[in-house]
């Protein structure tokens, strides 16, 4: 999947916030709602096309307008970032190292249980 640039992360996190698919005008009233962004339908039409050629949005052109969807969730996205910023590391376990010591108590105790679930 890779990373987002600013304008595609919103276009996303208001997508990933629907509980129904999406068209650009969809996108365009949420952001305008939330972020108070006044953004053009063609700007959000063009930054659709690209999340889909990106793989992050899958769009419904048997409908008009079109409707986009998320390929998959907002943690599948960040647990693959983390993936890849620790597939690029030389050192792992350093940067393991640091990951958990910056964590929460509470997300240690979660990341235990999880461990403990996968052994």
């Amino acid at each position: 999947m890779g990373t987002l640039g600013e304008l595609e992360r919103a276009v996303m996190d208001a997508v990933w916030d629907a509980r129904v698919p999406m068209t650009a005008y969809d996108v365009q009233e949420q952001l305008a709602r939330l972020e108070g962004r006044d953004l053009a339908a063609t700007t959000l039409l063009t930054v659709l096309s690209r999340l889909e050629k990106k793989g992050f949005v899958a769009s419904d052109r048997s409908v008009r307008p079109h409707r986009y969807t998320a390929v998959a969730s907002r943690a599948d996205h960040v647990a693959e970032l983390m993936h890849e910023v620790l597939g690029e590391s030389t050192d792992r376990m350093a940067v393991l190292e640091r990951f958990v010591g910056g964590v929460s108590a509470e997300d240690a105790a979660v990341l235990r249980k999880l461990l403990r679930g996968a052994a």
